[in-house]
């Protein structure tokens, strides 16, 4: 049994454990940070925003539970089923993701490949069949920007979210605060095996997600920053303007229950925001599709997100790796705006 080495990026990324910061009751101003003393200081400079960056991480530990240390054993990859398409062979898949536990995905890879290619995973909505949307399998023509990807010579693996597809398995009884958390370590754990494929750059890495898979997308890039660019369609808004800051619909036993059992569903209450995680994911790229009609995330707390953030990113000169996009649409994936996230995506790791 092997264990995979975490870069010294990554363990820094996960380091800052629950518990280890302070709170910040103004989540749209990310250029302070909370000091030892509990002083506000202004953020000047990169090391004042590591800082505030590694309290955003603990405090998203704190409603998700903190980030596992638990063994990361062989893939011990099973191929379930095979098709052949004209540009790519789509596998459907199991592998581990920690002792015990065999994650089911769809795994695309082009065929042609003279070299190395990029690697992408594709996060699906909340739909009933999982990974089959994002894959191209079943589900909305919209959705279907896994199998778009790998047509467009991306290796791409779909999994499932817990208690989706093939994937019935109780994140709670195996020691998980949050659903939310357990997909961290699994999309992670994806990662790995993209970077372990002998057709993949593992420098090149990208992740891209609708809906619950808008969300999770910048979860996992918040923990991993392997992860170069981050596509994110439908899947956020400010708490305070998510059904006017009724965070119910965040705390079911598929998301964070700590959202209501430990903060009453309470957008003031709440450790983290979509204002912060923006924040953390710079200075890398980032594609934001934000329908003018959403009725899940209504799109001024996007734009409240994209507001905070943008300090940021200007802090490392990476102003233009944030990409927002306004629809006249609704809770979509628009062909326009599907288009324009994959030119963001070649832009930053390559076809």
């Amino acid at each position: 049994m092997r264990r995979y080495v975490l870069s010294a990026l990554l363990l820094i990324a996960c380091a800052a454990q629950a518990g280890d910061a302070p709170f910040y009751a103004d989540k749209l101003d990310l250029m302070r940070y909370i000091d030892a003393s509990g002083a506000g200081q202004p953020v000047a400079a990169i090391p004042d925003w590591n800082i505030r960056r590694a309290h955003i991480l603990a405090n998203m530990q704190q409603v998700m539970g903190p980030f596992p240390e638990r063994e990361k054993p062989d893939f011990d990859i099973e191929i379930v089923a095979e098709v052949d398409f004209p540009t790519y062979t789509r596998r459907e898949i199991r592998f581990t993701v920690e002792p015990g536990d065999r994650l089911p995905a769809y795994l695309m890879i082009p065929k042609g490949l003279t070299g190395k290619t990029a690697g992408i995973l594709a996060l699906h909505q909340t739909y009933t069949g999982g990974k089959e949307e994002p894959a191209g399998v079943s589900g909305m023509h919209n959705r279907h920007y896994g199998h778009e990807l790998a047509e467009r010579g991306y290796v791409v693996i779909a999994p499932d979210y817990p208690g989706y597809g093939d994937y019935k398995i109780d994140a709670y009884a195996m020691g998980y605060a949050s659903a939310t958390m357990k997909g961290i370590w699994n999309h992670m754990r994806c990662v790995d095996l993209l970077q372990s494929l002998p057709e993949v750059d593992p420098a090149r890495i990208g992740a891209i997600g609708h809906s619950l898979g808008g969300h999770n997308t910048l979860y996992v890039g918040a923990f991993d920053p392997r992860i170069q660019v981050m596509v994110t369609s439908c899947g956020f808004n400010r708490f305070a303007k998510y059904y006017g800051g009724n965070l119910k619909g965040w705390s079911h036993q598929g998301y964070m229950p700590r959202i209501l059992s430990e903060y009453d569903a309470d957008p003031a209450k709440m450790p983290f925001d979509f204002t912060e995680i923006l924040g953390v994911l710079a200075p890398r790229a980032v594609f934001i599709n934000a329908p003018l009609h959403d009725e899940n995330f209504e799109v001024s707390g996007v734009e409240d997100c994209v507001t905070a953030a943008t300090p940021v990113y200007e802090l490392f000169s990476a102003a233009h790796k944030l990409h927002v996009a306004y629809p006249e649409a609704e809770h979509d994936f628009p062909p326009a705006q599907r288009s324009a996230a994959y030119a963001v995506i070649a832009e930053t790791i390559g076809e």
